[in-house]
């Protein structure tokens, strides 16, 4: 579990592809301090497993439907990623609840300086646009953000200074790729609401039975 507060920018030493499948060395600093084999780690909002570490990287394998469904396989040497590790029991919880299981992938359509932040619009999957409210949670890039305008299959996010400055996101140009994950309680509401069926439980069935 995450909160999509990103703790620092890392950077991808090496890439090893075969395949439908990869192996990333990222080099980081902070994440690194208390790491340990088996570890979570959310790069760019997709959680991965630490398989080795040193003092200044660490190794995750990344799998054939991980590498098909998100931009990691669009990651190269020098590339900068986004890096959180799983939520401490003990921490603040200052995002929202982030799974770090990307549902999707959009577009970055335009992104629009405006006083002391820059707005962004982003293409999403029309699949996921059910899951989009006004005021309601998206992870992108690994990165909590707010939407704050829905316009059929787009989305418009803003990044504060320090988002702009310390996240991926800040990166990125138009026509780029995003990793998305949609709130999950959203998820789970849409989820239970298009499976119910209605309750054979009645008030003369509770009745009978001495309810």
């Amino acid at each position: 579990m995450f909160t999509g507060i990103i703790e620092e920018l890392g950077t991808v030493k090496n890439v090893q592809k075969s395949g439908s499948s990869m192996q990333l060395v990222i080099r980081a600093e902070r994440i690194l301090e208390d790491i340990k084999l088996g570890d979570s780690i959310a790069v760019n909002g997709v959680c991965l497993t630490v398989i080795e570490f040193s003092q200044s990287e660490f190794t995750v394998d990344v799998m054939p439907e991980t590498f098909d469904a998100t931009t990691t396989n669009l990651l190269n040497s020098g590339s900068a990623v986004n890096l959180e590790r799983a939520m401490a029991a003990n921490g603040r919880f200052g995002g929202h609840f982030v799974s770090g299981h990307v549902d999707g992938v959009g577009t970055i359509l335009k992104k629009r300086p405006t006083a002391n932040a820059v707005y962004i619009d982003i293409k999403v999957p029309e699949e996921l646009s059910h899951f989009c409210i006004p005021k309601g949670s998206i992870t992108i890039d690994g990165t909590s953000l707010t939407i704050f305008e829905i316009s059929k299959s787009m989305i418009t996010v803003s990044l504060i200074p320090h988002t702009n400055k310390e996240t991926v996101l800040g990166m990125k140009k138009e026509r780029e790729l995003v990793n998305i994950e949609s709130d999950m309680l959203g998820k789970y509401m849409h989820q239970y609401i298009t499976n119910k069926k209605e309750s054979t439980i009645t008030q003369d069935f509770l009745k009978q039975n001495g309810f």
